[in-house]
């Protein structure tokens, strides 16, 4: 019976010599392998497809705030035709200072708008001239503002949510 029981645990022990047991073996690291592959493929999937949709809801927020600029810039026109026409009333009281006045709460009514959309208006008088923010279109020689400084604006200029959407035309003081 001693010899029974030797045989039939040597029987439960895996034997290298045995074929099939190394075929199983060699079959589960096959498998193991394989399955880190597809793991490790699943993972880089989701990680494409999460920069995928990052770059997709920036794009989207980009071509937003692109159509928002192009809506503001067809609209700046008219922002200078407000100022423009508000400069030419008479001081005197009387109806047409009554009209203008109704005509510039108009005009800040949209120019508050267009400040909530991200409109910013660039001050420009009595600043340093700056090429990347103005558009020097006329040199005045003087000694009553230091070189560079802007002393009078004919056009305001504007930034859009930050980004420079029109430089401001301005006469600049220099010295001789």
């Amino acid at each position: 019976m001693n010899e029974e029981n030797l045989t039939a645990e040597s029987a439960a022990e895996p034997n290298s010599a045995d074929p099939t047991v190394d075929a199983v073996a060699a079959e589960r690291d096959l498998l193991a392998a394989e399955r880190a592959e597809l793991q490790d493929l699943l993972l880089r999937r989701q990680a494409e497809f999460d920069n995928f949709r990052r770059r997709v809801e920036r794009e989207k927020s980009e071509l937003r705030d692109y159509a928002a600029e192009e809506a503001v810039r067809a609209l700046l026109p008219v922002l200078d035709d407000f100022e423009r026409a508000l400069k030419t009333v008479p001081d005197e009281e009387g109806p047409l200072r009554d009209y203008a006045q109704g005509m510039d709460l108009i005009r800040q009514r949209l120019d508050a708008t267009l400040s909530k959309l991200g409109l910013e208006r660039l001050e420009s008088k009595g600043a340093a001239f700056d090429p990347n923010l103005h558009e020097a279109i006329q040199r005045q020689q003087t000694e009553d503002a230091a070189d560079g400084t802007i002393l009078e604006e004919y056009q305001t200029g504007y930034r859009f949510k930050g980004r420079l959407l029109r430089p401001a035309m301005v006469k600049v003081a220099v010295h001789s």
